[in-house]
């Protein structure tokens, strides 16, 4: 289905995931592929899965993440796809967090438990997850290349925003050549109040002005100085958005690969 679906109205009415399954569905594909399981602890009763894969002749490393918001099901079910087919390229370190928000998916909205969106806590965190999440991050190494899986309910098609401050070589573009083979992509010239270019939104001028940072802002400033934020159309149907971020992770992996 590549055309919107017209569901979504005021908010996502979408497919809901059971994310308890998905995220054990990923674990036993972790554990097949030979990652190694760097759990991120929250508190004594939550702690979160995350996988990291070194490779033997390591090349670049790459971050990824998903499940921030729990009304896009999409991205942990993309990470799931990906971990099943695990024909990652063998050049690179890799590290997954498949879900940082699963008590929103519980309640299919997109705020945690508590009522809070945790994508605009990462300046000075609030909420113990994002600190430890922080936390988490400090202990891994630096990253060539992050992305963050999201989606979009009101979005017409993909899209991605690009953090490269240092105006480094962009994958931007390479990404949506390789999406837009089996996702629409949102060629509107502005999206979320945004200028766009062929559903590329470039958002350096935000990182010294905006005061709720999200994860990738605090990925750029002390992580990476490359970051990618990709946005499935929450609006298409589940399996056109889930081969649209599949596709956008594997072009990112494919470009920083030797």
């Amino acid at each position: 289905m590549t055309t919107r679906l017209g569901q979504n109205i005021g908010n996502y009415m979408g497919e809901t995931i059971d994310i308890m399954q998905v995220l054990q569905d990923i674990k036993h594909r972790c554990r097949a592929g030979g990652w190694e399981e760097i759990p991120l602890p929250v508190s004594e009763n939550t702690v979160l899965p995350a996988y990291g894969r070194l490779a033997r002749h390591p090349g670049k490393t790459i971050y990824i993440s998903s499940g921030m918001h729990g009304d896009e099901p999409a991205g942990p079910l993309a990470i799931g796809r990906l971990c099943e087919e695990n024909s990652w390229p063998p050049d690179l370190n890799l590290w997954i967090i498949p879900c940082l928000n699963p008590g929103g998916f519980i309640l299919n909205r997109r705020e945690n438990e508590e009522g809070i969106d945790l994508n605009r806590d990462y300046r000075e965190p609030k909420t113990a997850l994002v600190r430890a999440h922080v936390q988490w991050l400090k202990e891994r190494p630096s990253f060539d290349l992050s992305l963050c899986l999201h989606e979009d309910w009101e979005a017409n098609g993909f899209y991605l925003y690009e953090l490269n401050p240092d105006d480094r070589p962009s994958v931007a573009a390479r990404i949506i050549g390789k999406v837009q083979e089996v996702c629409p992509i949102d060629l509107s010239p502005v999206i979320e109040e945004r200028e766009a270019h062929q559903g590329i939104i470039r958002a350096n001028p935000d990182l010294l002005s905006r005061p709720d940072w999200p994860e990738a802002f605090y990925l750029i400033h002390h992580k990476t100085r490359l970051s990618y934020t990709l946005e499935g159309p929450s609006d298409f149907q589940l399996a056109t958005r889930v081969n649209g971020l599949v596709a956008g992770v594997k072009a990112a992996c494919e470009a920083l690969s030797a």
